[in-house]
């Protein structure tokens, strides 16, 4: 975690985020995908395949969530100002429904286009030069993949985590083509099965796109943590000494990190000067229990007053 100080004084906690690493991963990939994107459209127009030609423009597309990340990651990380006193984190969160948006028009496309294309002739039989280019596409963002995935864990960046599994569906993507070079080099008439084969592809893509933006969509309808991360913060402010109870939690995601807000019921008489002390360790017990909370607002209430509203 990493501690930020605030204009009023104030220590904001946050999750450790690098924005050099998320860069540089990032840069990595789009290299690669401009690469890519080259070699399949060259090995595609040589080997006669439309449907390599048609992956290397699929690889295009896949630099559009790599430029969105460089562009977001500068803000996204950016220290609360006056105009955004919680932050910029929402920026991730936006810039990662883009990249489920693209994923889901990638797989309309390419499930359109298999659809679309079923019973359909192939007026130039492709050659085994167009199939290497797929098998270096799978392998390559099969890689990038995985690496992408570990530098997600570590800096806890949804949107980092959408760009992996873009590079998945790009390996994923190139599956088809590659079959269909391989088949049709060696019998033209079977080249029906890439049209079904994208198909399969185009819903895994789109369930790939629903995991990725169902979080962030539940961010930006302020949808509470779930029930069990509740439960610690309550175990966590009501094992303090003085706190007579927790309740009224309410929480809400700002991109990695939660904000919490609850009131703690206390002795009727207790001084405001023990009060805000007992405020300030409940915040501290509960950042410590549950690191991915970032501030928490604490209500005190007299133990009194309390009663009287159960009553």
């Amino acid at each position: 975690m990493v501690d930020t100080q605030q204009q009023d004084g104030t220590v904001r906690r946050h999750p450790d985020q690098h924005p050099e690493e998320i860069r540089r991963i990032t840069w990595i990939g789009l290299v690669a995908n401009l690469a890519l994107a080259g070699l399949k459209f060259v090995v595609g127009v040589l080997g006669s395949s439309q449907a390599v030609v048609a992956d290397a423009v699929h690889s295009l597309s896949d630099m559009i969530s790599d430029v969105a990340i460089l562009v977001g990651v500068g803000i996204w990380s950016s220290p609360a100002d006056d105009n955004h006193p919680y932050g910029h984190r929402r920026i991730e969160t936006i810039v990662t429904v883009g990249i489920g948006l693209m994923l889901v028009a990638a797989a309309a496309g390419i499930g359109y286009k298999g659809v679309a294309s079923i019973g359909g002739e192939t007026s130039t039989q492709p050659s085994l030069i167009a199939l290497w280019g797929a098998i270096v596409s799978i392998v390559t963002k099969e890689i990038l993949y995985h690496w992408t995935l570990r530098v997600c864990r570590r800096e806890h960046s949804p949107g980092v985590i959408a760009n992996a599994w873009h590079h998945r569906s790009d390996a994923i993507s190139s599956i088809p083509a590659a079959v269909a070079v391989a088949l049709a080099s060696f019998k033209p008439e079977w080249t029906y099965v890439d049209q079904i084969g994208a198909g399969f592809v185009s819903c895994f893509i789109l369930h790939a796109a629903w995991r990725i933006m169902k979080p962030a969509l539940d961010e930006l309808t302020d949808m509470g943590a779930p029930v069990h991360v509740t439960k610690l913060i309550s175990a966590a402010g009501s094992e303090i000494a003085d706190v007579e109870d927790v309740h009224a939690i309410r929480t809400r995601h700002m991109g990695s990190g939660i904000y919490v807000d609850l009131h703690i019921t206390v002795g009727g008489h207790m001084t405001v000067a023990r009060g805000h002390d007992l405020s300030e360790e409940v915040k501290r017990r509960i950042q410590e229990r549950v690191p991915s909370v970032l501030d928490v607002v604490v209500h005190l209430e007299p133990a009194e007053e309390h009663d009287h509203y159960d009553d």
